[in-house]
């Protein structure tokens, strides 16, 4: 196994075990963007926001399913 293929399995479990920590961080970064930015920047930090999460969900569930990604793209949740 070479390094790239380490590090994706690192990357991979690390996103298994924290999905839920690094979606919360997200949600708090965004907040705090979007406050210091007096919600002028609001629809670009969520739109970014949910592409991260959905990258995040895409790489903790790498190895599930055939295929690898499950058979399915994750879709961004419902801006509130």
């Amino acid at each position: 196994m070479g390094l790239v293929d380490n590090l994706k399995a690192k990357v991979t479990e690390f996103a298994q075990q924290h999905e839920g920590t690094v979606d919360r961080g997200l949600e708090k970064a965004a907040k705090m963007i979007d406050d210091r930015t007096k919600g002028k920047y609001s629809d670009k930090i969520h739109t970014g926001t949910d592409k991260a999460k959905v990258a995040v969900e895409r790489i903790a569930h790498r190895d599930d399913g055939p295929g690898g990604g499950g058979g399915t793209t994750p879709q961004p949740p419902m801006a509130s």
